[in-house]
């Protein structure tokens, strides 16, 4: 939608308040939903997920561009997953400092010393970007981070679309309605799914989503689920508890839980610290892992998508050393890199810290986490460095160039929230699905994709984690 016609619509209160309606209604028709924060174990009260009142503008080059550029990352991603020197390598000042990444490594060492049991491999990740507006006024696609483990938002991102459809007919905007992109992720996600079930070769066993203690956000994994299930592919949801307690190991490795025989863990939860609340949870994590079941993510799959693997790869040879003789593969991954600086102990990661220093507001720091809300900005920056000065614990983080995304406008619809424009900023996820048997590449696709915006007020933060909202691309 023009910026101009957009204002239009924007101007007229009476108008929007009745859009704001249509597009509830229709995200509660479309199945758009999320739980309650006061009950987020039950559906017997649920809202619809928060979303924009309007599909928000994105430049189609750089859309096509987020595209283009999945599968090599799904590449890469696996490429790094099986080299364990390259891990070593990169991970080893971080597991100085950062017990977190240090116990997942150590799961990864057992794991190798045993040997896997495994060799299906399964990976369904999602690839964030921002558009770095420059001082000429272009734009041009930075990647924030790539997640392997517990990707969300693939099964309402394809409920989305129809929404943003209904409220620009009501408008009175057919053209823009019939330009919102058709956009089906879970049925990409669980085709991969589906792929290393049936390599694991048992119709008995069942796909194990792995949940976490409360559920809000429920719908979007049923979607996936729903996708199973239309191809006679049983499902379970169970917690780290239920491992804990009825999980067990045969002679061949095969796992089972609650006595039914798993063929894929599909991980939704056990990417945050506080996702292991006990000495019983990291056992069930280790039991998984030596399995003979498909882990999406496996353990290395996991450590492949941390922060400092991300810096590490921007350095100068490091992609080649994934893609020899394929420099129009390398191009195309770097040209989405943001600028990222290592805070390892030495003269370059002091000069990182010197420059951090000097213009915090140029950069975000950036600790091994997921999930949403965990980087730092400006002062904090300062803070944080210089408390951990002469100190190795400034190895946990890295630093990454602060991009500045063209703001848009838009209505924020949130439950109980109130109806007013927002200045805001738009992240674009890609999502990618592949599975590798042994060493042959079986499915390598980019599924879909993921709009979320939130308000320029907000430095950090997902749809999860009560920020952002969710949206649709509308091509310009």
């Amino acid at each position: 939608m023009a910026q101009g016609r957009r204002d239009e619509l924007m101007v007229d209160g009476v108008l929007i308040e009745a859009l704001a309606e249509v597009a509830k209604n229709a995200a509660l028709l479309q199945g758009v939903l999320m739980r309650l924060q006061e009950s987020p174990n039950t559906s017997e009260l649920v809202s619809y997920a928060p979303l924009t009142l309007f599909p928000s503008p994105v430049p189609t080059a750089a859309f096509l561009q987020s595209l283009a550029v999945q599968t090599h990352f799904n590449t890469l991603v696996d490429k790094i997953s099986r080299d364990a020197d390259f891990l070593q390598e990169a991970l080893a000042s971080t597991i100085e400092v950062d017990d977190f990444t240090a116990r997942l490594f150590r799961i990864h060492q057992h794991v190798l010393e045993e040997g896997r049991a495994q060799s299906i491999v399964l990976g369904l990740n999602r690839s964030d970007y921002m558009l770095d507006q420059q001082e000429d006024g272009s734009s041009s696609l930075k990647q924030i981070e790539i997640n392997t483990i517990a990707a969300s938002f693939g099964g309402l991102a394809s409920r989305t679309p129809d929404v943003h459809r209904q409220v620009l007919k009501v408008a009175g905007k057919l053209e823009e309605s019939q330009r919102i992109l058709d956009n089906n992720p879970a049925k990409g996600l669980a085709e991969a799914v589906a792929k290393a079930w049936e390599l694991y070769g048992s119709e008995r066993a069942a796909v194990m989503f792995l949940v976490e203690e409360n559920q809000r956000n429920i719908f979007d994994q049923r979607c996936i689920e729903s996708e199973l299930w239309t191809r006679n592919i049983p499902t379970l949801r169970k917690r780290f508890d239920d491992v804990s307690e009825t999980g067990s190991l045969d002679q061949d490795k095969r796992l089972f839980v609650g006595g039914l025989e798993v063929a894929v863990v599909y991980f939704r939860n056990g990417y945050m610290p506080q996702n292991y609340v006990s000495e019983q949870t990291w056992a069930a994590r280790l039991l998984m892992e030596r399995s003979l079941a498909v882990k999406c993510p496996d353990i290395s799959t996991h450590l492949a998508g941390t922060k400092k693997v991300q810096q590490v790869l921007a350095r100068p040879g490091v992609l080649e050393r994934f893609f020899p003789d394929q420099p129009g593969v390398v191009e195309q991954i770097r040209a989405t890199f943001a600028g990222l600086y290592t805070l390892d102990m030495g003269p370059e990661g002091d000069k990182t810290v010197a420059m951090a220093l000097g213009a915090p507001d140029r950069f975000v720091l950036k600790p091994q986490r997921e999930g949403g809300g965990n980087n730092i900005y400006g002062s904090e920056i300062c803070r944080v460095l210089q408390g951990a000065q002469g100190s190795a614990d400034r190895t946990a983080y890295i630093l990454m160039d602060k991009i500045s995304p063209a703001p848009v406008q838009n209505y924020l619809l949130r439950r109980d929230g109130p109806l007013r424009i927002s200045t805001c900023l738009c992240e674009l996820g890609v999502f990618g699905a592949y599975v590798r048997h042994g060493d042959v590449m079986v499915l390598n696709e980019c599924v879909g994709h993921l709009l979320r915006t939130k308000s320029s007020e907000h430095a950090d933060g997902g749809v999860a984690a009560g920020v952002a909202v969710l949206d649709n691309p509308l091509l310009v």
